[in-house]
Parts: C-alpha cells; structure tokens; sequence
C-alpha cells in the first residue's frame, strides 16, 4: 500500500512563515510521499518561494512538487526552482523520477500543463498565430507529458499536474473559463499512459473527485477544495481511496 499526501494552490508569500511547518512534521508515519500540485506562491517571486522551502525543509518525507501559473507570473522559474531543489525538493516539468516504497516502484510524472478547453468547448488549432501557438503549447505540454509516463518503468504511475485533464473537478466554477483551468490533450496524455492515478490543483472552485475519459481517478487537491493542509489517499492494486478521517487540517 503506498500513502499519498497531496495539496496544491498554497499561495505562500512572504508573511507565510511556518504555515506548513508543522503539518510537515505530522506525515511522519502518515504518508510515503508529499505531492505539491502548483501555485505555491502568489506571485513565483523567490522571497515568497523561499518562505515556502524553509517549510518543506521539515518533511520527513520526499517532497515532490509542479509549479503552477502563479510560479510563474514575475519569470523567475529558473531561480525559484532552485530554491525548491536546494530545500530537497523533487521538481518535475515534463520529467519524472522513481521512488522505492514498501519494496515497489512507484514511478511520478510530473508537469504544470495548459488551458485549451476540453471536448466540444476547446479551443482549435487554427486562425490567429496567437491561437495556434497557444493550442500548439497545450498540446506540445500534454504529447511530451504522455511520454515520460510510457517511458516510467515502475509498479505505480502518479501523475501531478497543476491544470485539470478533466472537467469533472471543474464542478462549481464558471464553465466560461474551464479552457483557462485545463485541456483533454491532458487527459489523452494520461490515458495513453496508462497512469494508475492524477493529482492536479488550479480549480479552487471545483471539486476533490473526477476521472479521466479512460477512467483513470483524478483528484482535484487544490487546497481550497480539500480545506486541509494535505488529504492522504492509498494506492494499492490500482485503486485509489481517500481517506478522510487522515487528513490534517491546516491552521
């Protein structure tokens, strides 16, 4: 059985100090792995980024984490990673990287994703240069993402995202901006993988609960959403439960 702590949209910024701190230190025992689904910051600047390290500094635990949009918005990926990674830190776009847990591999997929829109309402790779470039982004993202989940040669694939590869967790919010919350070049990406789960934030409006077109479980950690510091989730024999009376509320 492997435990999976996860959370998104934290928003730190720079008077954050310690609002993860100890809720790090209760997943000792609690879970395997931390998953931290985007938009860490309010705005990617490294002051607030590093608030947030200092934090994550205290697992004991492997922190895994994807940027959100917010990461990205004064462009300063580059520096801000780096705090990440030297706070110990796993940092994925369009990467993975294999974890050992109770004897099995359990393999992480990782990249923030792109709008785009999904079935029917989405967005066309056609007219405007500006629009084609933007379709061509969402799905350059999502054909890239599905190779390194193919490429994961591990018992488990998770796959942490920041934008949604389903509207189903998109329940809730205005359905004029689901082609800003997410895109089902994601969700083809996923299946075709055939990753075992998905973990995304983004939608703080939307709900925990959802699954792909091919049925893989998605779940929207978006910490708006699940109104905790973390919810854990168990993955075994490729089902995934959530198990409420383990979470942490956070302060």
């Amino acid at each position: 059985m492997i435990r999976i702590a996860a959370t998104g949209d934290i928003h730190f910024d720079r008077k954050s100090h310690n609002r993860m701190g100890q809720h790090m230190l209760d997943l000792e025992g609690k879970a395997d792995i931390f998953l931290l689904a985007g938009d860490l910051t309010q705005t990617g600047h490294p002051e607030e980024m590093r608030v947030l390290a200092n934090d994550l500094r205290k697992s004991p635990i492997p922190v895994i984490a994807v940027l959100g949009n917010h990461d990205y918005h004064v462009d300063q990926v580059e520096v801000v990673t780096q705090i990440l990674k030297d706070a110990g830190v796993i940092v994925l776009e369009r990467s993975s990287i294999i974890i050992s847990i109770n004897g099995e591999k359990v393999g992480i997929a990782g990249a923030k994703g792109f709008g785009g829109g999904f079935i029917g309402s989405s967005g066309a790779d056609f007219g405007e240069p500006q629009m084609k470039s933007f379709m061509r982004h969402s799905k350059g993202e999502a054909r890239q993402l599905e190779q390194v989940i193919k490429d994961l040669e591990s018992d488990y694939k998770i796959v942490l995202l920041h934008y949604s590869p389903t509207t189903q967790t998109l329940s809730g919010e205005k359905k004029e901006i689901y082609p800003f919350l997410g895109c089902y070049y994601l969700a083809e990406a996923v299946d075709y993988g055939k990753a075992d789960i998905v973990f995304h934030g983004h939608a703080h409006a939307g709900i925990e609960k959802g699954k792909t077109p091919g049925g893989t479980p998605v779940r929207n950690v978006a910490q708006p959403v699940i109104r905790h510091a973390f919810n854990i989730y168990t993955l075994e024999r490729r089902d995934v439960i959530s198990h409420p009376s383990e979470t942490h509320q956070s302060s």
